[in-house]
């Protein structure tokens, strides 16, 4: 279902203007989805916005830069803020309510004061491993989002798979009455996912960057041989680039289990490039015909 499209999304700031725009909403039985959004919003944001407009009566998307989510020494300070080229986008997209809370308003204990969300073990592999406390935060947000908003339905990006994942098996767990919905990476035209931190890197950087996209390629070519070989390539490409610094090579199971001897799995890479960390992934058919995603 898809709603009428305002010229302007209505900037809430608290959770009482939320709660009166969505009891409007509610009282006429309106479908509501949400974006959650850390800002900086690119191609990528947009792609999720517009599955949102298509699907729901009433878009939210929420724009906050979440502390819980960044260890000390992380870029909690100078990750991009670009609010009004974010509204703009909002605007075009068709967004109807944008959510700008202070931290106060998604903590009201502050962000180390009170509840939080334990990922479990699987929030501390890969991304858990090299960013302790990471999904703590995100989990802790997306229930506060969540609550706050009571979706119907929310979009997440498939770059952040582990991300999806958990956010998936956190609202199941908790018996959260919201569908997860994931939507494909979008991609620069060489390959480069879009990521707000891409703004980070220098020309140099940017280059090189094209590498984790390539190394994915590599690793999805080898499904057949099996996930050692799938890492192996994939690793080797990495390691060929002089100015960049795996974290990590990993093929999963789509659940991020242990992966199958055959079928659906999951290639995931991080690395460093300079001060900027990007990860990226792609699907592989372990013991099939090369794929990729």
């Amino acid at each position: 279902m898809a709603g009428s499209r305002a010229s302007q999304p209505t900037v809430v700031r608290t959770r009482c203007e939320l709660d009166g725009v969505l009891a409007l909403a509610r009282g006429a039985e309106r479908r509501v989805g949400l974006v959650p959004t850390m800002g900086a919003l690119h191609a990528g944001h947009a792609a999720l916005l517009r599955e949102a407009r298509a699907d729901a009566d009433l878009v939210v998307t929420s724009i906050f830069v979440n502390p819980l989510q960044f260890a000390p020494g992380e870029d909690l300070h100078r990750y991009p803020r670009t609010w009004d080229a974010d509204l703009e986008t909002c605007a075009r997209e068709g967004v109807d309510v944008v959510l700008a809370p202070d931290v106060a308003d998604i903590y009201p204990d502050g962000p180390d004061g009170g509840v939080s969300v334990d990922p479990g073990p699987l929030g501390a592999v890969l991304e858990g491993a090299a960013r302790p406390g990471h999904f703590r935060g995100v989990l802790t947000v997306v229930a506060a989002l969540v609550g706050l908003v009571r979706p119907a339905t929310a979009w997440f990006g498939a770059k952040d798979y582990q991300q999806l994942v958990l956010v998936r098996r956190m609202v199941r767990q908790l018996s959260q009455r919201v569908d997860v919905r994931g939507v494909p990476i979008v991609r620069e035209p060489d390959g480069l996912a879009l990521s707000s931190r891409n703004g980070y890197l220098d020309a140099d950087q940017r280059r090189d960057a094209t590498a984790l996209w390539r190394a994915l390629q590599a690793g999805s070519g080898r499904g057949s041989a099996g996930p050692a070989e799938v890492e192996s390539a994939a690793r080797a490409v990495l390691d060929g680039v002089s100015g960049l610094w795996p974290d990590y090579v990993s093929v999963v199971a789509p659940d991020l289990a242990k992966p199958p001897d055959s079928g659906p799995s999951r290639l995931l890479v991080a690395a460093r490039i300079g001060e900027t960390r990007l990860i990226d992934n792609a699907a592989v058919d372990l013991g099939l015909s090369a794929g990729g995603g």
